[in-house]
């Protein structure tokens, strides 16, 4: 598994603007996002799992009013921000969650099987 640099530690603010980017998921080029929730970072596949759509209203704001979920701004499914699993609505299962690290200043994504860096 290699790690790719995604942003400044600092880029991602407690349930702020997400930080997006563009993975290569199973063979298909995907929007993904990474947020800070209780201090942790965490990413995933911008695809809400009821309809495979991107879950965002507004460019890169996925957390509801009270800062505690992820919505999909479309169908009103709600994902827990850490796990990315289906906490009400018209889920079907859990996000799609990438793997990340955090040092010295620098968050990175995780590569996998099937996950892959997108190279334009």
């Amino acid at each position: 598994m290699d790690r790719v640099a995604l942003c400044n530690s600092r880029d991602l603010s407690e349930g702020g603007d997400a930080v997006p980017f563009d993975v290569l998921y199973q063979g298909q080029t995907c929007r993904a996002f990474a947020v800070r929730w209780r201090g942790q970072a965490h990413a995933y596949l911008n695809r809400c799992t009821h309809v495979a759509m991107e879950l965002d209203y507004q460019p890169n704001r996925f957390f509801d009013d009270s800062g505690d979920w992820l919505l999909c701004a479309t169908h009103g499914a709600a994902y827990r921000p850490d796990s990315g699993a289906c906490g009400g609505g018209p889920c079907r299962g859990g996000l799609v969650k990438i793997a990340l690290s955090e040092s010295d200043g620098v968050v990175h994504w995780h590569t996998g099987p099937q996950l892959q860096p997108v190279f334009f």
